[in-house]
């Protein structure tokens, strides 16, 4: 078998670049099976991670792409989630009382009078403040009609409001200045503390998510989409029907990329083919030797059988590499990490010789079914 092994090495090594273009089909294909298993895989272990419980009956999807850097500094989430993610969790997540996305504006700086300070200024929905369970200490809600239309009215923290109009005084019905665009106050939010990390949950401001997409930032995604169930004991099943939800999102991506794979690698397969068919053709006096001195038929068919898989199975390991190559660069624009499984390592160099085999099969039973007389007159 070694001697076999040898002698196909040699005649994939007399024609490097042929043999190089006729794997590049094979390469092409593996390395975009391994990209899309690690994508799909490591977007289940993400959206499997990051909704995460918040309170008794509070849930969280967070972005998954973590960044370095920017205004803020430290670590911040890169928004990623859209409007179509929070109207499809509103409507087909069972079990929930309230659903809010939330859209954060970066370096917002507040004016009112004579007075300005930087606050976080969040976009989130009229079903906020249920989810959150956080009541008005005065004034209302802004509603599903300022919502949709965008309008610019706000809810103010308590510690806005006492930086921006002293302590104790209602704010409610003043005009605020948010990145120059007035805005009035419907609500005085009661005062909730620190947060799990010691920032102050209540220097904060909070408008109508429509509103921060069209009149301040013109960012369209999200950051996060609080979910609150029904109950305590729904909690659990709400988090697995929201975690199947994104998860099957990230499905459709994994099968469509695995549909141009398996595209690619039929290509590379055909490719293999013609080119074993090339090569039994030019080898033809060198098979008529092989049988004329006493090599059977199907020593011939595993040695053309041998170098299909060895040309498969290269094309198989440099995809591989090129897949652990890509898979990292494209963490960036997924939203979130990728992860390469050894399963899936196995299974893509398994496929990659499973296509030699199939493909190979014909040009081998070919050149071993070649009569040697003939064979030896080839010119």
């Amino acid at each position: 078998m070694s001697a076999i092994f040898k002698i196909a090495l040699r005649a994939l090594r007399r024609n490097i670049l042929r043999s190089f273009l006729t794997m590049l089909g094979i390469i092409v294909g593996i390395a975009a099976v391994i990209v899309g298993v690690s994508m799909g895989t490591g977007a289940k272990a993400e959206v499997d991670k990051r909704i995460a419980s918040m309170g008794q009956n509070l849930l969280t999807v967070l972005s998954g792409n973590m960044s370095r850097g920017g205004v803020r500094g430290g670590f911040g989430m890169q928004p990623n989630l859209t409007v179509a993610d929070y109207e499809a969790v509103r409507k087909e997540v069972a079990g929930i009382t309230a659903v809010s996305p939330e859209a954060r504006v970066g370096g917002a700086q507040i004016v009112s009078g004579n007075q300005n300070t930087p606050v976080q200024v969040s976009g989130v929905s009229a079903e906020y403040l249920t989810a959150r369970s956080w009541p008005l200490r005065g004034g209302e809600n802004f509603s599903e009609t300022d919502v949709r239309n965008a309008n610019k009215v706000c809810l103010i923290g308590s510690t806005t409001a006492k930086t921006l109009f002293g302590e104790n005084v209602d704010p409610v019905g003043q005009i605020i200045r948010i990145k120059n665009a007035p805005f009035t106050i419907v609500g005085w939010l009661v005062a909730k503390g620190s947060g799990s990390f010691g920032q102050d949950q209540d220097d904060i401001l909070l408008v109508p998510f429509t509103s921060v997409m069209k009149r301040l930032s013109g960012d369209t995604k999200f950051r996060s989409i609080f979910v609150q169930a029904e109950s305590p004991d729904a909690i659990a099943d709400v988090q697995q029907e929201t975690s199947d939800f994104f998860n099957a999102n990230n499905r459709i991506m994994t099968i469509l990329i695995g549909f141009f794979a398996g595209i690619s690698l039929v290509v590379g397969g055909i490719g293999i083919m013609n080119i074993m068919l090339v090569s039994v053709t030019e080898r033809t006096r060198e098979i008529g030797i092989r049988l004329a001195v006493g090599a059977r038929g199907r020593d011939v068919l595993r040695q053309f059988l041998t170098e299909a898989v060895l040309l498969s199975a290269l094309g198989g390991a440099l995809g591989i590499g090129a897949g652990f190559w890509l898979a990292p660069l494209l963490t960036r624009f997924a939203g979130f990490p990728t992860l390469i499984s050894n399963a899936s390592v196995i299974m893509a160099f398994t496929v990659s010789a499973i296509i030699g085999i199939v493909f190979g099969f014909f040009p081998a039973l070919k050149a071993a079914r070649l009569d040697p007389i003939d064979a030896l007159r080839y010119e």
